[in-house]
Parts: structure tokens; sequence; C-alpha cells
């Protein structure tokens, strides 16, 4: 066997080896989503995004809730019986408005019981879509953040802000025009809110915690825990199940591409789900 040969196969092992690699956390991912889904007779559904330290050629990427999230969650949804439980894991910095509100408003519609757990953060449209959750279960360290709406690199909040402190002969049509549209996506965002909330509490207390995380009080990135949502009325608790973490750990941050939402691709039945 020459040189040129050994190279050849040493090549064939180091770019076979990691999707034999990949291919096993796959099928213990599986396996433990269906343990997991056996253990409490529900559909458990995955939205994590884990690529927070992915770079390509030193540019940073990451992953938020997109299209194909919203698509592939009401596909689940959808394949699930009306009288089975939905399980969400939920993992993510947030993303496009319209895909967390197709989420949250699918969730809010399935007539059986829907839990989100939270093991470390679900900021923004996650934050969303935890809301139209029956329950909320988070690591004790857990966080949700408000859902005011950002446009570009700005807070809409901030945006508005500027267009009333400042005289409008001296501001440029284009402040002036993100400023009308900040005006009508913070009054969306918060009519939203108010449609999840006011499903769990009094209307008029949910409105006012509708505006609370929606008018831009904090920073986009504040940290909301487990004492100050329950102090807000929100369904939540700490205590995860061991799984969840389990199941974290098989999402690293892999170098290549992966799907963010999860689920066994078949429709169930309440048999199927009572199978041990």
């Amino acid at each position: 066997m020459d040189f040129l040969n050994i190279i050849w196969i040493i090549f064939f092992i180091m770019a076979f080896l990691p999707m034999l690699h990949q291919r096993r956390i796959e099928a213990t991912r599986l396996h433990l989503i269906r343990t997991f889904e056996r253990k409490r007779n529900s559909r458990l559904v995955t939205l994590i995004h884990r690529q927070e330290a992915l770079s390509l050629l030193g540019i940073p990427l990451s992953r938020y809730i997109n299209i194909e999230d919203s698509e592939q969650i009401l596909r689940a949804i959808r394949l699930t019986p009306e009288d089975m439980p939905i399980d969400l894991v939920l993992h993510t910095p947030g993303g496009l408005v319209l895909a967390a509100e197709q989420i949250a408003h699918a969730i809010l519609k399935h007539p059986a019981k829907v839990t989100v757990y939270v093991p470390h953060y679900a900021m923004s449209g996650g934050t969303l879509i935890a809301l139209a959750a029956d329950e909320i279960v988070m690591d004790e360290n857990a966080v949700l953040g408000p859902v005011d709406p950002q446009l570009g690199e700005y807070p809409a909040a901030s945006i508005i802000k500027v267009i009333e402190e400042k005289d409008k002969n001296k501001i440029d049509d284009r402040t002036l025009i993100l400023a009308d549209i900040a005006r009508k996506a913070m009054k969306q965002v918060r009519e939203s809110l108010v449609e999840l909330l006011a499903e769990k509490m009094e209307r008029q207390r949910a409105e006012e915690l509708a505006t609370t995380l929606s008018e831009g009080r904090w920073t986009h990135d504040y940290p909301i825990g487990v004492e100050e949502l329950t102090a807000m009325g929100l369904p939540v608790k700490a205590g995860l199940p061991r799984e969840v973490y389990q199941l974290m750990e098989l999402y690293p941050q892999p170098a290549g591409r992966r799907p963010s939402v999860q689920y066994v691709p078949l429709p169930y039945s309440r048999r199927e789900g009572q199978r041990g």
C-alpha cells in the first residue's frame, strides 16, 4: 500500500467518523424523546437553538425562531390527537415575530394541556410562545424576557421615544417612517399578548401585563426569573424533569447544520401514546 492510498484511507475515516457520531446522537435523542412521551402519554417537541458559539470564517452565526420552525411545530401539532398533551422543550434567543405568533396561537388552540419546559432561557419570541402554554416549567435559574418588538438593531420603543423628544422638523424621513412602523409593531405585539394572557387571568390584568412586557421598560435581554414571573401571576413553577437536562446534553453546538425542531414524525393515537 503506497503513501497516497494511506492518505486517502485516513481522509475517509476522518470524514466518516463524525457522520457516525452524529447519527448515534440523533438515535439517542429520538430514543429519549420516545421514553419521555411514554412516561407522560404526550407528544414531545423540541425547539432548541444551540449555535450561539458557531462561526464561519470568523463570522459569528446564530439560530433563531424562523418560518421553518413554525411550519414544523404546526405540523407536529396537527399530527397530535386533540386529547393528547403536548410538551415543548424551549431554548431560544427569540426570532421572527410572525413565526413565534403562529406557534403561540397553535399552542393556544390545542385542546389538551400544553407544557413548556425552559432549561436555560426562552427570550423575546420564545417568551411569547411560552406564554401560550397552560404551564411553564423552568429550571430555577432559567429566564424568560421582554417581548418588546425590535426593528433591525433598535428597539421599537426607543425609536418612538426619539420622535417624542426631538423636534420633528429635525428628524429625517427614514426615522419618521421607522417610528410609524414601530408604533404598529408595538400595538400588534401587545394585542397578541393580551389574547394569550386573557386565557389565564382577568382581561384587565392581561392588558396590564401585556403592556409591561411589550412597552420597552427594560432592555430586550432583561432576564425575568421564576419568582418575578410568578409574581406577575403566570402559571410558572421551578423543577425540570431529569430527562429535559439529558435531552439538552444531546444538543451540542455542532459544526454542521441540524434541524432545531424535532419530534417523531408520525400521527399518534391515544393508544400509541400510552403504549409501554
